[in-house]
């Protein structure tokens, strides 16, 4: 990169937000880091040096968020790429009735990419320039047993970000949709039904995909031509099949 650019990446403490963190560190960027665990956010920017800072967030708290927001203006100027990456997965059977795990990935999955977007427009439209990178999944395309809500919430990412690439599209600012199929991350830890484990825990018949992989797309989408607008990228593992 010829000049230091900022970039906000949240769900950064482990994973995917982690691995971008770091390649955008590697790539040139000041990076404000986002997550609930200070302990690994610290440790973290510890590693990246003085290109990069955190802040603990919430992003299903609309205000953290527009704190998040105003903590990075105010550290390394202004935000030229939000990247919201902040999720969960505690997918279950509908039988299951777990509707405040359904409330959870509402709030983090779907309201926290609205709160992102909210907070960091003004600024974006402003100066009539700008990158907002959302995070879905494969299931925002296709669903199965224990998947319903969480499809859900990727499938409105997915619908959000068209829409909003739409509104931007004449005023500079690109907005894309990364869509991953099985990552190797901790979200399968956030899973809550036991029928769901049972079967996970099988294994899977192929390789997932790593982090890094998604980190490198992040990149890849940052480093077109402003003229280019990347509107979505699906990245599935090698002999995967329908379901991530």
């Amino acid at each position: 990169m010829t000049e230091s650019k900022t970039a906000i990446v949240t769900g950064a403490t482990s994973g995917i937000g982690a691995a971008i963190s770091r390649s955008l560190i590697a790539d040139g960027y000041n990076v404000m880091m986002a997550g609930r665990r200070t302990e690994k956010l610290e440790a973290l920017a510890d590693e990246l040096g003085e290109s990069a800072d955190f802040l603990q967030t919430d992003v299903s708290k609309r205000g953290d968020v527009i704190s998040l927001i105003e903590q990075t203006n105010a550290t390394f100027g202004q935000v030229d790429v939000l990247i919201n990456n902040a999720g969960i997965m505690p997918i279950s059977l509908y039988t299951s009735r777990k509707i405040d795990d359904w409330d959870k990935m509402i709030d983090v999955n779907l309201k926290g990419t609205l709160y992102g977007i909210y907070a960091v427009l003004p600024q974006m439209i402003e100066r009539q320039s700008g990158d907002i990178i959302n995070i879905a999944s494969i299931a925002g395309f296709q669903t199965g047993p224990a998947f319903g809500v969480y499809s859900a919430t990727k499938s409105a990412v997915r619908m959000l970000s068209e829409g909003l690439r739409q509104e931007l599209a004449a005023q500079n600012i690109r907005v894309t949709t990364i869509s991953p199929g099985t990552v190797e991350t901790e979200l399968f830890g956030t899973i809550t039904g036991p029928a769901v484990l049972d079967v996970l825990s099988q294994g899977l018949s192929y390789q997932p995909l790593q982090p890094q992989n998604i980190a490198d797309a992040v990149v890849f989408v940052l480093g077109q031509a402003r003229l280019v607008s990347v509107g979505e990228m699906v990245l599935r593992p090698t002999g995967q099949g329908a379901m991530a």
